[in-house]
């Protein structure tokens, strides 16, 4: 598949991603991801693998788009829920000294 990342044209194939991650140790996921393999993987360090440029020269979109037209499974960081209602100091201070339950 043709793809641009960067500016620049790539022909990528998923068999070809697969081999040139085989035995690329994954980097701690903060963001986006990729699932290649049985392995998940930082979605800019997959893109510095198979396109050779530094990961500042192209965006997680760009990579995203492409691995999930190879039929990758790509993912974001689940973000952590709001907490229902939020407690005063007073509140907070009181239930972590195991007093009366927080909003009674």
């Amino acid at each position: 598949m043709r793809c641009v990342i960067a500016r620049f044209p790539f022909d990528l194939t998923r068999s070809g991603v697969l081999e040139s991650m085989k035995g690329v140790k994954p980097e701690e996921v903060l963001g986006t991801s990729v699932i290649v393999g049985r392995r998940t993987y930082p979605v800019k360090q997959v893109g510095q693998v198979v396109t050779r440029q530094d990961r500042r020269d192209f965006t997680a979109d760009e990579v995203v788009r492409a691995m999930t037209q190879l039929g990758f499974t790509c993912r974001d960081v689940p973000r952590a829920a709001p907490s229902a209602r939020a407690l005063d100091p007073f509140q907070e201070a009181s239930a972590l000294l195991g007093g009366a339950p927080a909003g009674a």
